[in-house]
């Protein structure tokens, strides 16, 4: 038998076919119940005798993955890896792998909700109302407005097929345009400064790397209209939110809602005291469709590995 920890807290939630799917293939599963990702330490203590980790957003330091002496795969419960240190994994013949494509609708769908709610200040009117305080905030329509796309890969997709639908005009940022993209819904391509400067609405869809960390920061919200919205369903860090925190609070920037923040939860962050901003905790990929969709891929890749079979999911 195998000995297979599950750190991702979603996993298996609602629907326990991903644990039994490891279970009928000599797995023996640990799930690690926790309201917030796993320290280093705690981590150490479960990973020292597994032979697999489902991984959610706990950081898997050189450390952590040390101490997993048996450890052959860190089976990554979503897309983004940027809390594996991936080359001291493949120093050790560890792979580490990953589930595109999972939950790339639910959080294509909470990027456009994201975008309604902030054009339509429906949380602010939810709450007026529940307040019992009269009055309405004038909204605006995204239909016939131009949005920006940072990132087209799967989910930045996604958001331009959506947004399709609302007669957008659509410009993107990748260093790898996608042609399909161009001839299917027409959208541009174009530097960064560009896209900043003439949208209504912007969308981050981009990986954290050492390249995009602070990809939009003091100089970059700067260049966006006073009226625009900025949605981040990606990964904190790729805004600079001190400088978000000032362009939201001086009016330099309409509204935001980020999905993901540098720390999360992040309770301590003085974005919190901003009515234009949104703050979610890292839901989107939290529905029942991408829970099962990714928990049935994360356990099939370790299987997989275990196996010795391909996987096509294995990025090192």
């Amino acid at each position: 038998m195998y000995e297979v920890i599950v750190t991702a807290r979603s996993f298996g939630k609602g629907n326990d076919a991903p644990i039994k799917l490891l279970e009928n293939n000599k797995c023996n599963v640990k799930k690690i119940t926790t309201d917030s990702p796993l320290t280093s330490n705690e981590l150490i203590k479960y990973i020292e005798n597994a032979d697999a980790v489902i991984a959610g957003l706990d950081d898997f330091n050189a450390e952590v993955i040390d101490a997993g002496k048996k450890l052959k795969v860190i089976s990554r419960y979503g897309v983004g890896y940027d809390k594996v240190d991936i080359e001291v994994a493949t120093k050790k013949g560890i792979a580490v792998t990953v589930t595109p494509g999972a939950n790339e609708n639910s959080v294509a769908d909470l990027a456009i909700g994201s975008m309604l709610s902030c054009a339509r200040y429906i949380p602010q009117m939810d709450q007026r109302i529940k307040s019992q305080q009269e009055g309405r905030t004038l909204g605006f329509e995204l239909w016939g407005k131009t949005c920006g796309i940072i990132g087209t890969g799967r989910i930045g997709k996604g958001v331009i097929k959506r947004l399709s639908g609302f007669n957008m005009r659509i410009l993107c940022y990748d260093k790898y345009p996608n042609e399909e993209l161009i001839i299917e819904y027409g959208v541009t391509y174009c530097e960064l400064e560009e896209l900043l400067t003439e949208s209504d609405f912007v969308s981050i869809h981009c990986p954290l790397t050492a390249e995009t960390s602070n990809l939009i920061g003091e100089k970059q919200l700067k260049m966006m209209k006073c009226s625009a919205v900025i949605v981040n369903t990606a990964r904190g860090g790729i805004i600079d939110e001190d400088a978000l925190y000032h362009a939201l609070k001086e009016g330099k920037v309409a509204s935001a809602a980020l999905d993901a923040t540098l720390q999360e939860p992040s309770f301590d962050s003085p974005l919190l005291t901003l009515q234009n901003c949104l703050i979610t905790p890292h839901i989107g990929g939290y529905t029942m469709d991408a829970v099962l969709n990714m928990g049935m891929l994360a356990a099939q890749n370790v299987i997989s590995i275990l196996d010795d079979q391909n996987c096509p999911y294995k990025i090192n």
